[in-house]
């Protein structure tokens, strides 16, 4: 089992996070973890635009996740935000027709790099996440797992992370919103 530890996505760890970004070929076609941020993405962006406008958000502090890393290398992410940051959620409406007090913060996504899944790299970004969470002042924390119980899932697929992995981390279901999709939820304390 390697030794993983996390850091904040930040201007200092840019680097880091672009060079795993880019080893991964831009991520599900070029997305540079930009589908969530108001900007979002679509047929009119080009992965060097995604890039360009994840970099201004890391830079301007309106980019969180934590980078996971195996060593020196970045191997992963698990990244969070305010639902100013990230109001762009899978299956929005359905969200939105359960009348949401909305959290403090989101958990949109974690990414594995190849050669690094089933390791426990999303386990350790989901934990760093909650730990940098804390340190930000904490609160109530949302996420959009997948239900993965009696079903195959790829591992590539599971962006929103298991239902299962939440779980681990002190999620409790809160309601359904797509066939396999919930909405998981805990508070954090702050530190």
């Amino acid at each position: 089992m390697p030794t993983l530890t996390t850091k904040p996505l930040d201007p200092a760890t840019w680097d880091d996070f672009a060079r795993l970004v880019e080893e991964n070929k831009g991520v599900w076609g070029g997305c540079w973890c930009m589908s969530y941020h108001p900007e979002g993405i679509g047929k009119h962006k080009t992965p060097a635009q995604n890039r360009q406008e994840k970099e201004a958000h890391v830079r301007g502090g309106t980019a969180h996740a934590a980078l996971v890393f195996d060593g020196a290398d970045c191997v992963g992410w698990c990244q969070f935000g305010t639902p100013v940051e990230l109001p762009k959620i899978q299956n929005l409406k359905a969200y939105l027709s359960t009348d949401p007090d909305l959290p403090n913060w989101r958990i949109t996504c974690t990414f594995t790099g190849k050669g690094h899944r089933r390791k426990g790299v999303a386990e350790a970004g989901l934990k760093g996440a909650l730990e940098q969470i804390a340190r930000l002042g904490g609160g109530r924390v949302e996420a959009y797992p997948e239900d993965c119980a009696d079903r195959k899932v790829a591992a590539s697929f599971l962006f929103h992370g298991a239902m299962a992995m939440f779980a681990r981390h002190g999620f409790e279901r809160s309601r359904q919103i797509g066939k396999h999709r919930w909405v998981m939820e805990r508070f954090v304390d702050p530190e």
